[in-house]
C-alpha cells in the first residue's frame, strides 16, 4: 500500500477544475484558508472562473453541513479522501525562508509547516512559479495533471495508407473500399497512395467498416475552394451534417477559421439548414473582460471579433467579385443570422439548430469547453477552431487546454472530426514565418 500523502492545493488548481479535491484518492487534501480567502473574492466575477468559485464554496459548505464534520480537523469523503482547511503556518515562521507578504508565500508557508510535522507533502498548482520557489525551499511540487492530453501526440484526423493499386483502382470505380484496420478512429481521413503514383483521399466510416469518398463539392464555398489535402478533409467534415462537433487545430494562416465560416455561410444562407450562426472568443484582453473598453457590448466585441469580420469581409469580396463586398456584407448582418458574443455569456443559453464557432478555443479550460459544448441544442453543430501552442492564459498550457482536451476525449465517437492542419496558406511570407519563426 502505498504511502497517505498531503496535497496543498493552490488556487489556481480549484478555478481550473472545481472538482480537483475528489480526485486524491486515499490521500489528504488541505485547502489553505488564504485559498479561500481568494476564492471568496472570485465568486462575485460573472465569468467561468467566478463560477468555478462559487461552485468549491458550496461544495467545502456542503462538506461541513452534510458530514457535520470539523473542517479544521478533516472531513472523511469517497475514495479514502480527507478533506480539511488550514489557517496557519504556525510556528514555523521563524524558520521560514520567504516574506509573508504574498498569498502565494503563505500558502507554501502551510506546506512548509505541515512538512516540518514530519509528514509528505505534495503541492499542487498551475503556476510555474510558485512551483518553483516550493522546490526551492525543499517542497515537492507538481503541476494538475487531471484534464490533460499530450499535444505532442495529438490526434491528426488523418494518416497515409500505402495500399496496392488495385485497391485504389476499386475505391475510384467503386465508391468504396473495405479496411481491415483495427486502430482507425470514426470520421479519420485516409490518404491512399501506392508506388504506381496512383493516390485517392477518403474517409472511414467506422459504422460500415470502409472508406468513403470525400462530398462532391460542385462549386465553391463562398468564393473559396481548398488549396491542400488538409483542406479538403476540413472543409468534408464541415459540410457533413451527421458529425456534430468538430475540431481544427493548426497553426496561423492555415485557414481554420475562414472555412468553418465560409461553410456556415453556405449552411444557413443557402441551404437553410441551421438558423443563425454563432461565432464566439475567448475575451483575453490584459484586463479580465470587455469591461475595460468603452461603449456597449457590442461596440466592444467589435475589437475582439475583428478577425472574424476581416473573415467575413474576404468571403464576401471572393463570392461577389467586389473589390470590397461591403453590400453582401451589410446584407449578412442585417439579415439576423449571424451573431457575435462573448463565451462569458453563453454559459446559461440554450442554443438549438445553430452553427457555433468558437475561435481560439485554446484559451479556455476543459470546463469552460464543456459548458460550451453543453449549451448546444438540437441541430447544432459546434466547431472549435484553435491553436495549442498559442495560448494566452497563463495558467494553461498546449496539454492542459480544452481545444486539446477534446480532441482527447471525443476521438473515438462517430459524432465527433477532427483535421490538423500544418500547411500555411495565408501567403508565402506567413507561411515562411510560421516554419522559421
Amino acid at each position: 500500500m502505498s504511502e497517505r500523502k498531503t496535497f496543498v492545493i493552490d488556487t489556481n488548481v480549484l478555478l481550473y477544475d472545481p472538482n480537483a479535491m475528489e480526485i486524491f484518492t486515499n490521500n489528504d487534501v488541505v485547502i489553505p484558508l488564504v485559498v479561500l480567502e481568494e476564492l471568496d473574492e472570485m465568486k462575485r466575477h460573472t465569468d467561468e472562473r467566478g463560477k468555478n468559485a462559487r461552485q468549491v464554496m458550496r461544495y467545502i459548505d456542503s462538506l461541513k453541513v452534510g458530514n457535520a464534520g470539523d473542517l479544521h480537523a478533516g472531513v472523511k469523503i469517497d475514495n479514502g479522501i480527507t478533506i480539511r482547511i488550514q489557517v496557519t503556518h504556525g510556528s514555523t515562521e521563524k524558520r521560514f525562508p520567504l516574506p509573508l507578504d504574498r498569498t502565494s508565500n503563505k500558502i507554501l508557508a502551510i506546506a512548509y509547516q505541515i512538512q516540518d510535522s514530519g509528514i509528505r507533502v505534495v503541492l499542487v498548482s498551475k503556476d510555474f512559479v510558485m512551483r518553483v520557489k516550493a522546490e526551492a525551499i525543499g517542497l515537492e511540487a507538481q503541476d494538475y495533471e487531471n484534464l490533460k492530453f499530450s499535444y505532442e501526440n495529438i490526434y491528426q484526423g488523418y494518416r497515409k495508407l500505402e495500399l496496392p493499386k488495385k485497391d485504389i483502382d476499386f475505391f475510384i470505380k467503386d465508391g468504396f473500399l473495405e479496411l481491415n484496420i483495427k486502430d482507425l478512429y470514426p470520421n479519420e481521413y485516409c490518404m491512399i497512395t501506392c508506388p504506381e503514383l496512383s493516390s485517392a483521399v477518403g474517409k472511414y466510416n467506422r459504422k460500415t467498416g470502409r472508406l468513403e469518398p470525400l462530398l462532391k463539392i460542385t462549386r465553391d464555398i463562398w468564393g473559396i475552394q481548398p488549396l491542400n489535402v488538409e483542406q479538403k478533409c476540413a472543409l468534408d467534415l464541415l459540410l457533413r451534417d451527421d458529425v456534430k462537433l468538430i475540431t481544427l487545430v493548426g497553426p496561423a494562416g492555415t485557414g481554420k477559421t475562414l472555412m468553418a465560416l465560409a461553410a456556415g455561410l453556405r449552411k444557413v444562407f443557402d441551404e437553410n439548414l441551421y438558423s443563425r450562426i454563432l461565432v464566439s472568443r475567448p475575451i483575453m484582453p490584459l484586463g479580465k473582460d470587455i469591461g475595460y473598453l468603452p461603449g456597449s457590448k457590442e461596440e466592444k466585441l467589435y475589437h475582439w471579433m475583428q478577425p472574424i469580420y476581416d473573415n467575413l469581409e474576404f468571403l464576401c469580396q471572393s463570392s461577389t467579385g467586389e473589390a470590397d463586398g461591403q453590400e453582401t456584407q451589410k446584407w449578412i448582418m442585417e439579415s439576423k443570422k449571424i451573431e457575435m458574443e462573448a463565451v462569458t455569456y453563453i454559459r446559461g443559453r440554450t442554443l438549438p439548430k445553430m452553427y457555433i464557432i468558437i475561435d481560439e478555443a485554446q484559451n479556455l479550460t476543459p470546463h469552460e469547453v464543456k459548458t460550451i459544448i453543453s449549451r448546444a441544442g438540437k441541430g447544432t453543430k459546434v466547431i472549435l477552431t484553435g491553436d495549442p501552442t498559442q495560448i494566452d492564459n497563463p495558467y494553461l498550457d498546449k496539454d492542459s487546454n480544452g481545444l486539446t482536451f477534446v480532441v482527447g476525449k471525443f476521438k473515438n465517437l462517430p459524432i465527433f472530426g477532427h483535421v490538423f492542419l500544418e500547411r500555411t496558406e495565408r501567403s508565402e511570407l506567413a507561411a515562411i514565418a510560421a516554419e522559421i519563426l
